[in-house]
């Protein structure tokens, strides 16, 4: 019966479902994973490096997260050249906004703007669903640091740790032990360190079976925070994502001990 169905991004199966959709969050889910977890001071997203072959040239910019406006980046999981489609369309909203107004776009505003351009794609025919889930940070002077997630559906949620891309059920049971959430009495959220170490705890879950050598690698750490007022974006290199993963290493085996 799906059959009759699954080919349409239009038409409603006798469920109620549409496939096409569905089979857009499906290929999100064998994605590189994707980590966002809201700290005190900043905001952390971590995702794992796909690297396909050793004899591709080294990037030049990040193939994972990429900056929308002062106050705002997203990281990808998903097909990439579909996300690359909607990036510039949150650019170029995010400096219309700024232009029209003299001030900078509300976070939520920019996501839902993006929401609504993958909606579209649902409900026209001779279009396909784009095949990338987001994760978006912002920081705007109401609402302090935001996360946010979306989906191929249009769909977004605001989120205080998340994690997209495969093996993300694992990552969000691992979210929800170890993170703080600072409604109980005495603790309080963890900030940006805590959340890096947190961040590369879940990717560590969800990338079975990597050697520490080349954890480093395949993971890229980014940090957003506030330096004299303004928005700072900083994607931790090599060695620093190192002394991450070596102090959760350390951590785990001094845990182990006792």
């Amino acid at each position: 019966m799906a059959r009759r169905y699954d080919s349409s991004t239009t038409t409603f199966s006798p469920e109620g479902r549409l496939h096409q959709v569905e089979y857009a969050i499906e290929a999100i889910n064998n994605a590189g994973t994707c980590v966002g977890i809201l700290a005190k001071d900043g905001i952390v997203m971590a995702s794992e490096r796909r690297i396909t072959s050793g004899l591709l040239a080294p990037a030049k910019v990040s193939e994972k997260t990429y900056q929308l406006c002062n106050h705002a980046s997203c990281n990808v999981a998903g097909l990439t050249a579909d996300a690359n489609i909607l990036i510039d369309q949150a650019r170029l909203r995010a400096g219309r906004y700024q232009y029209q107004y003299q001030e900078p776009i509300p976070v939520e505003q920019l996501v839902e703007y993006v929401c609504n351009y993958k909606q579209f794609y649902t409900q026209r025919g001779g279009l396909r669903p784009f095949g990338v889930a987001f994760l978006f940070a912002g920081y705007d002077e109401h609402h302090g640091f935001q996360l946010y997630q979306s989906d191929p559906s249009g769909n977004y949620s605001g989120w205080k740790a998340t994690v997209i891309g495969a093996n993300n059920q694992a990552g969000k049971s691992l979210l929800k032990a170890e993170y703080k959430t600072g409604e109980e009495e005495g603790e309080s959220i963890p900030d940006l360190q805590e959340a890096l170490k947190l961040a590369v705890k879940v990717l560590n879950k969800t990338m079975d079976g990597t050697s520490s050598a080349a954890a480093s690698e395949k993971m890229e750490l980014y940090t957003m925070s506030l330096e004299n007022g303004e928005c700072a974006h900083k994607i931790l290199n090599k060695t620093e994502a190192q002394a991450v993963i070596d102090a959760v290493e350390a951590e785990t085996a001094s845990a182990g001990d006792s």
